[in-house]
């Protein structure tokens, strides 16, 4: 076996939460993606929302939209769906962007998080509804196959905020567009407005284009995962080669992947650690840098 895969494995079995766990047996060792969707109720609400600090950076138990879209992505990589999870996600969704009265966006947070420990960087940039997260929601559902009224209204809003209005200039919401374009249904006009956010990437803080970038920030890997990513044609192989064999070297003496950005606690940096480990297992995997292919989803 492998040790870069051996050792990150290890660090997912004896340091990854619950849901990294079970993601690993179904995305490598050919567990039922049930097991995903059994881990993912614990993060449930009754509003039909996630939380509980699913997406680490804060320890909020109050349903919150990143919360929701953590859930998606968590079921979309397992290649799995849960109609009853689904849907409430959508009735969730669509009461937040009524109550937002933005045409259908919704916010990333609510000020309720103010409450418990965050990350710094969770400030009031948060509560605004825009592409960060509405596009990646939609587009994740698009995935998993849900259909709802809601989504219907957010897709015609995220496509006039792409094409009618100035793309953010913002690394984290241009991957929220690419995560909507790979899985709309109008592929020219999908291709089309991908090429402007590759345009638009040249200039956005935090993208890191250079693989000996310090620091945070999202590199090509992020938007181009797995090596059958439609986005991975924006980038130049020489890039995405070299931002491999950084990925590779950055691997620690424990078998984990580092964070670089200050979480709230130091479960969440163990539980982050989880998430990135692997995240970092999968794109190498896929890209044919460990000789271990992952089953379900990309």
């Amino acid at each position: 076996m492998d040790t870069h895969f051996s050792s990150g494995r290890h660090f997912i079995i004896s340091q990854g939460r619950l849901l990294e766990r079970r993601l690993f047996a179904t995305c490598f060792e050919g567990a039922p993606g049930a097991g995903v969707v059994d881990a993912l109720r614990g993060y449930h609400n009754d509003d039909g929302g996630f939380g509980h600090g699913l997406e680490p950076d804060k320890r909020c138990p109050v349903s919150l939209p990143i919360d929701v879209e953590v859930a998606l992505h968590a079921m979309a990589t397992a290649g799995t769906s849960d109609e009853q999870l689904v849907a409430g996600a959508c009735e969730y969704l669509a009461k937040v962007a009524a109550e937002a009265d933005r045409g259908g966006a919704v916010p990333p947070a609510f000020p309720v998080i103010e409450g418990y420990p965050r990350a710094a960087h969770w400030t009031d940039w948060t509560y605004e509804p825009g592409l960060n997260p509405t596009a990646g929601l939609v587009g994740v559902l698009r995935r998993l196959g849900a259909e709802h009224a809601w989504i219907d209204e957010a897709t015609a809003w995220c496509w006039s905020q792409i094409e009618d209005a100035e793309l953010p200039d913002e690394a984290h919401a241009l991957s929220e567009v690419l995560v909507f374009l790979e899985h709309v249904p109008e592929r020219p006009r999908a291709e089309a407005a991908a090429r402007r956010v590759r345009d638009r990437l040249a200039t956005a803080p935090l993208f890191q284009l250079d693989p000996a970038a310090e620091g945070y920030g999202l590199s090509p890997l992020s938007y181009a995962s797995a090596a059958d990513s439609p986005w991975r044609v924006l980038f130049d192989e020489q890039i995405i080669s070299a931002h491999l064999d950084r990925l590779e070297r950055q691997q620690e003496p424990d078998g984990g992947w580092p964070i670089s950005w200050d979480p709230p606690s130091d479960a969440s940096r163990l539980e982050w650690r989880g998430i990135v480990t692997l995240s970092a297992l999968r794109t190498l995997s896929s890209y044919g840098r460990l000789g271990r292919p992952a089953t379900p989803g990309r």
